[in-house]
């Protein structure tokens, strides 16, 4: 068994590809812009780079780009590639996905994969822990952390927990084939989350409630308006309404998921260093 692991520089994929090696498997780490000789290119959006990188492989672990997906279930297919584990969103649950950018482009990703003949198995994570790091910067420098909805509820994965969901369904030939939506153990606010940050790192960490076209323009660098409005509404639509919890890391893992606690304690350095 041979499993290419793509975005194998992302926190998923790390931690994926520490659990396959532990269990004896042949990896293959694979990236656009590879930085060793042990991972090879794969850029997700030029197809010229996938058939050196799928030749041999018998599994894939995917990262949901839905530019050249395609052409990737069929180079995988010519490859004899027997199972991709597709890393995609619970967005694609939403009312009318292919409405919201965020949500159509896992949900081309999907679609690519249902139609090739290769096995298929899609993991839907909601909101991974790991967001809170675009927070870092103001928690160091001792500002307040701007928030647009300090309210609202999400449901904070644990990338650690997500590795090894993928782990085991691609270990597993029972578990594959059929999709997973994927929670932390809880539905926390954004303010909530501050105040675990907070105890954890023992930092006084304040928030400042920013407008919508406020947190638009101070993150306008990193997220494109066409993105930021959607993520806005869905915000929005989970101000003081907790999100639902599923129990699929326990199924797929045997283990309740970390906490959001567990996440920070991990991190800690991320918000004083």
């Amino acid at each position: 068994m041979t499993v290419l692991v793509t975005g194998s520089r992302g926190a998923v994929a790390r931690n994926l590809v520490a659990l396959l090696r532990d269990r004896g498997l042949e990896v293959r780490p694979a990236s656009s812009t590879p930085g060793d000789p042990q991972t090879v290119r794969c850029d997700l959006t030029d197809p010229i780079t996938f058939p050196s990188a799928l030749k041999g492989v018998t599994s894939v672990f995917l990262y949901a780009e839905p530019a050249c997906a395609d052409a990737f279930a069929e180079e995988a297919a010519r490859a004899g590639v027997e199972h991709i584990v597709l890393l995609s969103s619970s967005a694609v649950l939403i009312p009318d996905p292919d409405s919201s950018p965020l949500a159509k482009s896992h949900l081309e990703a999907e679609r690519a994969l249902e139609a090739s003949p290769v096995r298929a198995t899609s993991l839907r994570p909601g909101s991974f822990a790991g967001n809170t790091l675009g927070w870092a910067w103001s928690i160091k420098s001792g500002q307040p952390v701007g928030l647009p909805y300090p309210g609202s509820h999400n449901d904070p994965i644990h990338e650690a927990d997500v590795a090894e969901a993928a782990l085991a369904v691609l270990t597993d030939p029972d578990l594959g084939g059929r999709p997973y939506t994927l929670t932390g153990p809880q539905s926390l606010t954004f303010a909530q989350q501050i105040d675990i940050l907070a105890e954890v790192t023992g930092r006084d960490i304040t928030v400042k409630q920013l407008s919508r076209q406020e947190w638009k323009a101070e993150m306008a660098e990193y997220i494109p308006a066409s993105y930021a409005d959607p993520l806005l509404d869905w915000w929005q639509s989970n101000d003081g309404r907790p999100v639902e919890i599923t129990q699929a890391v326990h199924e797929l893992t045997g283990h309740p998921a970390r906490t959001f606690a567990d996440w920070a304690r991990d991190h800690a350095a991320d918000f004083t260093g």
